[in-house]
């Protein structure tokens, strides 16, 4: 009997060529199937939220995956973990009805971007944060944030060359907050352009060292041009921290 198991997964994206199964390198999705393969016995295909990119790690990725299977959802977390790098650990497994799928079910996802400000970075962050030598006022990023907060055509934090017919996304958080030489930008929405996040960031990155006025960020969202933006930042710093599902799937976290 064929059932349908949803994991949620944490990685660091140090080593890989992203989530998506490529032929150019090895991925994240690439050592699951691997693993549910040797698990089970046979192949399956994985469904996962999104993709992640090269070098982007995830606290809770979500996925699934349909099977034969037969032993129980908590078995499944020990058998995968036991054929996966120690980089990749699935956290918890559950069985979902035949028709979830982690991407078309998700309700909005959250992701982290994780900036060392000072002058030398941690060698514990390398891969793990970026590293911004000037002062940034955590307070005008905060202003900047919130100048791009709701529902807006963020055609100016796309990738150039994004093919999409709609960049309208409802960001329904873009938040920054300081621990230390540590500052964290949170960003939640229904969904997510191309490197929006690491534009994102590099923008407020740009509003808090005063390169940018919230006048200046509001010209470039309105003007939906990618070329008058800030730069895209790194991807050490990004983080995938959970993927939001709602009714009975709420749990899937």
């Amino acid at each position: 009997m064929t059932r349908n198991i949803a994991i949620v997964v944490s990685y660091d994206g140090t080593p890989y060529c992203g989530w998506q199964v490529q032929p150019n390198g090895v991925t994240v999705a690439e050592k699951i199937n691997g693993a549910i393969a040797s698990l089970t016995g046979k192949r399956s295909k994985l469904y996962g939220s999104g993709r992640t990119d090269s070098g982007v790690h995830a606290r809770a990725q979500v996925a699934n995956f349909h099977t034969e299977f037969s032993a129980p959802a908590e078995k499944v977390v020990p058998g995968l973990n036991a054929f996966l790098p120690p980089d990749i650990r699935v956290l918890r497994a559950y069985d979902v009805d035949d028709d979830f799928n982690a991407r078309f079910c998700a309700v909005s996802k959250t992701y982290e971007y994780v900036i060392q400000n000072s002058r030398v970075l941690s060698p514990f962050l390398v891969h793990r944060a970026y590293l911004v030598k000037y002062p940034l006022d955590t307070g005008l990023m905060n202003e900047a944030a919130s100048v791009l907060t709701g529902v807006h055509d963020f055609t100016s934090f796309m990738a150039s060359g994004s093919y999409v017919t709609d960049a309208v996304r409802d960001l329904s958080r873009l938040e920054v907050r300081r621990e230390g030489d540590i500052i964290t930008i949170t960003a939640s929405a229904n969904g997510f352009l191309y490197n929006m996040v690491r534009i994102l960031a590099g923008t407020l990155i740009y509003a808090g060292c005063g390169r940018l006025s919230c006048d200046d960020v509001k010209a470039i969202l309105e003007k939906k041009d990618r070329s008058d933006g800030a730069p895209t930042v790194p991807p050490d710093g990004l983080y995938l921290k959970n993927v939001v599902y709602q009714g009975e799937y709420s749990y899937v976290v």
